[in-house]
């Protein structure tokens, strides 16, 4: 007689493993304890809140130490302990150092943003979005099951809209959160189609089961399968704001509160790119030879594209250093592209993921260094021009010397080593995996680049129009700043420890 079947509920998870979940789990908790005592604390003593939220971002990115002595995974099935929902290894943990940190460097930006706003920006709610988003960013790289995977992503992003547009009474601020919400939501929507074409052909949503069936789907399916591929991936060039889906960058950065645009610069690329290796790489490696020329194709169209955007903006043209800097953030997308497009050419994957990785983290500490040092000057130059940037170093020499150093990490010169030993790591990606021709566009890209971070980093040296205005810099502000900087200085001093921390383990 044959034994009974198992019931359906005993076949779906087995016990949680808290420590691997308690960095995103941490984050979210904290979330929900700042908006419920937003409601008890006076008007006076706001500020706390912001204490609290950085502190919980601090306390999750500590947790991160302990998952580093080896792979760890949870909400497996118990027929399977090998098939996971959620997997701690080092990409997770990189990626998570990478999303954590820098939510807690926008949260120092925030709590002076906050301050000088007097009231125009809900600080509960505030401090609640933004945490409740960096949950769903953390979350995100260790999924690895497209469901989840797409709930992480709706989370990240969702409370990214609402934190765009949260300025009272500012059109320009409802009109940016407007094309955001609009875009990710047609990138959702794209995805999720891409996603039900996958699951129709393969009766799975694991990674790792994709990955082993959509290589034996019938004949009479092929179609479907190769379409899901295609829109699946459609739907994360949006993410990624890869051009021709780039259109809704600019005026969202303009339009979000600046320590905002700084956390969708460096957090928002690290959801998309994260979530665009772990379905291309993990989920579809047979389906190399339609994602690969693809991705190719957008990384030498949205590096082009994001660098000339970047090279017309006007620097008298208000709001043009936030302009120039999210057509900048458009350019370096296409640099992230390129190891990701090599990895469906080369015969070592794992290497090529890795140069994004390691190009995700000096991207994110410069790029938010540099955001940190706008943030400063945005407060007594509210149009925040480049032309505002003239003779900064007379004012604030620190502040002065540490955005030319950023800007010259992004550019890929000396003494920025961390910048030039990122970019040749991303061109060696496209070189040993045959190429050549994307690699030409990234060297003529650099090229371009060079002459408005120059032009950019020079103007900062020039004498002052006037009397030098003093620049006072507030306490988070001065942290962020230093940190970024002492996070670059130290990434070039010692660059190879970024690709050692790198080495991704996805495989």
């Amino acid at each position: 007689m044959s034994s009974p079947a198992q019931p359906p509920a005993a076949s779906l998870v087995q016990s949680v493993d808290w420590l691997a979940i308690a960095p995103p789990t941490i984050v979210a908790v904290v979330g929900l304890v700042v908006l419920v005592a937003d409601l008890f604390v006076a008007e006076h003593r706001k500020a706390l809140l912001g204490w609290t939220s950085a502190a919980g971002l601090a306390v999750a990115t500590v947790m991160l130490l302990p998952l580093l002595d080896g792979d760890r995974s949870t909400f497996c099935l118990t027929g399977d302990a090998a098939v996971c929902s959620y997997t701690a290894d080092r990409f997770t943990l990189v990626i998570q150092f990478l999303v954590l940190g820098g939510a807690l460097l926008a949260a120092l930006l925030s709590v002076t943003a906050l301050k000088d706003a007097r009231k125009e920006l809900p600080e509960g709610e505030y401090w609640f979005l933004l945490l409740s988003s960096a949950a769903g960013a953390a979350l995100l790289p260790a999924s690895r099951d497209l469901a989840t995977l797409i709930v992480a992503l709706e989370v990240a992003s969702l409370p990214a809209f609402a934190l765009v547009g949260l300025r009272y009474g500012d059109r320009k601020s409802s009109e940016a959160a407007l094309k955001f919400f609009l875009s990710s939501v047609t990138a959702t929507a794209v995805s999720l189609m891409g996603i039900s074409f996958v699951y129709a052909t393969t009766g799975t949503l694991y990674l790792t089961q994709v990955a082993d069936r959509i290589q034996n789907v019938d004949g009479q399916f092929h179609t479907l399968a190769q379409t899901g591929v295609v829109l699946t991936l459609v739907g994360f060039a949006f993410k990624t704001a890869a051009v021709p889906f780039h259109f809704w960058v600019p005026d969202t950065y303009v339009g979000a509160p600046l320590p905002i645009a700084a956390y969708l610069s460096v957090i928002g690329k690290a959801v998309g790119f994260s979530g665009l290796i772990l379905v291309t790489v993990v989920a579809l490696p047979s389906y190399a030879a339609v994602w690969g020329p693809a991705l190719a194709a957008l990384a030498a169209l949205t590096m082009t594209v994001g660098n000339v955007g970047a090279l017309h903006q006007q620097a008298t043209r208000a709001y043009s250093a936030v302009r120039l800097l999210a057509w900048s953030s458009v350019g370096q997308a296409g640099y992230l592209l390129v190891p990701i497009a090599a990895a469906a050419y080369s015969g070592d994957a794992e290497k090529s993921i890795g140069s994004t990785v390691a190009y995700a983290l000096m991207y994110g500490a410069v790029n938010l260094g540099a955001f940190a040092v706008a943030a400063l000057v945005g407060r007594t130059k509210s149009l925040n021009r480049v032309a505002d940037y003239r003779g900064l170093y007379a004012s604030s020499p620190l502040s002065a010397l540490l955005l030319a150093f950023f800007l010259l990490c992004l550019a890929g010169l000396p003494p920025g080593v961390i910048g030039l030993f990122a970019k040749v790591t991303v061109f060696s990606a496209a070189v040993d995996a045959g190429l050549g021709w994307l690699a030409v566009i990234m060297a003529v890209n650099v090229v371009i680049a060079l002459f408005y971070y120059l032009q950019w980093t020079a103007l900062l040296f020039r004498a002052p129009e006037g009397e030098p205005e003093k620049h006072r810099v507030p306490g988070p502000v001065t942290a962020a700043i230093a940190l970024t900087g002492v996070l670059g200085i130290a990434l070039s001093g010692a660059p190879q420890l970024v690709l050692r921390f790198t080495d991704t383990g996805l495989f």
